[in-house]
């Protein structure tokens, strides 16, 4: 096994639920591999109360937890991204910084569970299938052999990852 440490920065719009919790995730299971953070283009300032009572029940410590602009991670002192993976599902008119060092980047598009309308159980229902997309997403990720593949190898299965897979 490698030594190499990754960092991984989750995007969104407003970095309150979906970034959020796939910065939960991939901490809890990338630890002392891979080291995540969150931000949005358009930070909402707060964290979903849903997601943070979604992440406190699988039993995470949600004190990390802060909605904040992604200018946070563009500035010179921020830590260089390895990966860079944007949680959206709508990102028309979208432009990313441009990040030091160049970090891989994929579009894992994640249905917004702040839009959801409906019954309690409804809304939690969306908040636990983001959840769970994020979950076999970025575990998928961490299993992957990043430092043993080729730029253009990984940069497939990390696109693979985020496509839309649907049972038949």
């Amino acid at each position: 096994m490698s030594d190499k440490f990754y960092n991984v920065l989750f995007l969104c719009n407003a970095n309150s639920a979906r970034s959020i919790m796939g910065e939960a995730i991939l901490n809890r299971i990338g630890t002392g591999r891979f080291k995540a953070f969150s931000a949005g283009s358009q930070p909402k300032g707060t964290v979903n109360p849903d997601a943070l009572h979604l992440l406190e029940t699988l039993n995470f410590d949600t004190s990390f937890a802060r909605s904040k602009s992604w200018d946070e991670f563009a500035a010179p002192d921020a830590p260089e991204m390895n990966f860079v993976f944007t949680v959206c599902d709508n990102t028309t008119n979208e432009s990313c910084p441009i990040w030091p060092g160049h970090p891989m980047t994929a579009l894992w598009a994640i249905p917004d569970p702040a839009k959801a309308v409906g019954t309690d159980a409804e809304v939690h229902l969306a908040f636990a299938d983001a959840y769970r997309m994020l979950n076999n997403r970025i575990s998928l990720f961490v299993n992957l052999p990043v430092d043993t593949l080729d730029h253009m190898t990984l940069q497939h299965h990390l696109d693979e990852i985020g496509r839309d897979t649907k049972p038949n």
